[in-house]
């Protein structure tokens, strides 16, 4: 029987990922600190769990990611960029899209992922220039968003909001093409979605996806707020 690992609060090391369940769960405990957040990113790894619950690391396999080059903008929002229909800004509320994003209420979840303890984890990555947001406005109001982490050349997507139609993927859009400006080889998305899947994200097999970190250790971690001009 397969036993989760239990992690050591003075060790930072994470299991081989291969070890994860079939639903991706591979160790349990630890704490959020900068240091151990860095390591599990750079490992294939993310937390996810309730506030009921320990502090749960998955590592899902396949793995949901966007290639930047493969971005899929359909026809339908074209007009809306030929408009410039919403303003996108980089970095400029994090605190705000995170609270946003843990206010949603989403199909077959009960209460929010994004705790306390999570909002403070990732504004602390935000303050480190390591996490980041992308809001969408809309009259002067912020209307949609995300979040993620970016090391290296690849970008970590964390969660997104909206609560006018399309703000959410026009705000993704305007990231993907904001990165790939900036040479990134790849776009986590943590578990499949139909919503992301129809801007072309698609599954991919962990050993390829880890293989993609292999390869990323060796870039640069720029650190500051991304400016989107």
């Amino acid at each position: 029987m397969f036993e989760i690992t239990e992690l050591d609060t003075h060790n930072l090391a994470f299991p081989d990922p291969n070890m994860a369940t079939k639903e991706g769960l591979l160790a349990f405990g630890g704490d959020l600190s900068v240091n151990r957040l860095l390591s599990a990113y750079a490992s294939g790894i993310f937390p996810w769990y309730s506030d009921n619950e320990p502090i749960l690391w998955w590592s899902p396999n396949p793995r949901f990611v966007l290639l930047p080059n493969e971005l899929v903008v359909h026809k339908s929002m074209k007009p809306l960029f030929n408009r410039s229909f919403f303003q996108v800004t980089f970095d400029h509320d994090f605190e705000y899209v995170i609270n946003q994003c843990g206010k949603i209420k989403r199909n077959g979840q009960h209460g929010t992922w994004i705790t306390k303890e999570m909002k403070a984890a990732y504004i602390q990555l935000f303050e480190l220039g390591i996490a980041h947001s992308v809001e969408v406005w809309q009259q002067n109001k912020i209307v949609g968003g995300l979040y993620g982490v970016a090391l290296g050349k690849i970008f970590f997507g964390e969660s997104m909001f909206t609560t006018v139609s399309n703000a959410s993927k026009y705000g993704f859009i305007t990231l993907v093409r904001f990165l790939q400006k900036e040479h990134f080889k790849l776009i986590d998305c943590q578990q499949e979605t139909l919503h992301l899947g129809s801007l072309g994200a698609k599954p991919m097999p962990r050993q390829i996806f880890m293989n993609y970190l292999k390869e990323n250790v060796q870039k640069d971690h720029y650190r500051g707020k991304w400016k989107n001009t």
